[in-house]
């Protein structure tokens, strides 16, 4: 029997959570802002991986010691609403600089996170009046207030050791590893939630935990103490949302049972209510590996959704429709 909330929904309009960073979380939002948009979400908030040491946003993290900009950006423009304002916006906040100069690879976005952080002096009300000038269908919060970095323990590569285990630091380098990670961690292991991302998760009817880079964009989320202790006691009902396909350097060799396992390895007090997969990925797998996936689901009390969630370009990305449509369905039991 699958975890549930003791919170009676009825007919209402319900308040989410999404969790993750980059283009995974970017879907996942763009899904969400659909049932803002009609009326089956009522009250939406992003909280985003804030781990990031590459291109703009590490270079301005180097700078300036801010949280990287580029995920928080990202989930913004993911709210923004579908008519010309809103669809102008998004693009304006993700237009990235050419040229050769000082500029080339900047975000447009990250530099008007950034000085709206100098300027106000506060990350989270910042953030708000990002939205605000959107008119983002939603609120984006950072997973923690301070810069942090994401370490990983990584098997195979020390050369005639395999089983030999070897210490990576920082996002990047762990997301293009060619070895096996064993276990990430964060440091500073207790950074300081936002009390904004903590009240969210308490308010929450539901809490959407990926798509999205598992080691390094959805995971590290349950490495923060004060937001790993709000997923535990929550009343919300969590809903894990596999990835299509395993990413090369992170989850190499994962099948979708692997993706929830190492999940509930660095979080074994959450309490799982649904997991969605897209049925063409399980499929994938053959008999054996949608056997292995229902066994999993199973022991951690969950249910199992599958459907049709994949944008079928032959690449591993979510589509929002579709993912709106499953969203929709689980909410509506």
């Amino acid at each position: 029997m699958s975890q549930t909330s003791s919170r009676d929904f009825g007919d209402r309009a319900q308040a989410v959570v999404a969790f993750g960073g980059g283009h995974g979380l970017h879907a996942s939002l763009s899904a969400l802002r659909i049932l803002v948009d009609d009326l089956t979400v009522d009250e939406l908030a992003a909280i985003v991986t804030v781990a990031d040491n590459g291109g703009s946003s590490g270079r301005l993290r180097r700078e300036f010691d801010v949280l990287p900009p580029g995920d928080l950006r990202m989930a913004l423009a993911a709210l923004c609403g579908a008519d010309d304002w809103g669809s102008t916006w998004a693009q304006v906040l993700q237009h990235r600089f050419a040229g050769d100069g000082e500029m080339k690879g900047h975000n447009l976005g990250n530099l008007l996170i950034v000085g709206l952080w100098e300027l106000l002096g506060d990350h989270v009300t910042a953030l708000d009046w990002v939205g605000k000038l959107l008119g983002a269908k939603g609120r984006v919060l950072p997973m923690a207030l301070t810069p942090m970095d994401v370490t990983a323990f990584v098997r195979g590569l020390v050369p005639g050791d395999p089983d030999v285990l070897t210490l990576i630091r920082g996002q990047v380098e762990i997301a293009t590893t060619g070895g096996v990670i064993d276990s990430i961690a964060l440091e500073p292991a207790d950074p300081p939630a936002a009390p904004e991302a903590i009240e969210a998760i308490n308010r929450a009817d539901y809490v959407f935990l990926g798509p999205g880079s598992w080691f390094t964009s959805v995971i590290p989320h349950l490495l923060v103490p004060a937001l790993r202790e709000a997923l535990a006691t929550t009343p919300a009902r969590i809903v894990v949302v596999l990835n299509l396909a395993e990413q090369a350097g992170e989850t190499g060799g994962f099948g979708p049972a692997d993706h929830l396992a190492v999940l509930l390895e660095h979080a074994p007090e959450l309490k799982v209510d649904t997991v969605l997969a897209d049925e063409s990925s399980v499929g994938a797998a053959g008999e054996a590996g949608l056997a292995e996936l229902r066994e999993a689901v199973a022991a951690c009390g969950a249910r199992l959704v599958l459907g049709d969630v994949s944008l079928g370009d032959g690449t591993p990305r979510h589509d929002p429709v579709k993912l709106a449509e499953a969203y929709s369905r689980i909410m509506s039991r």
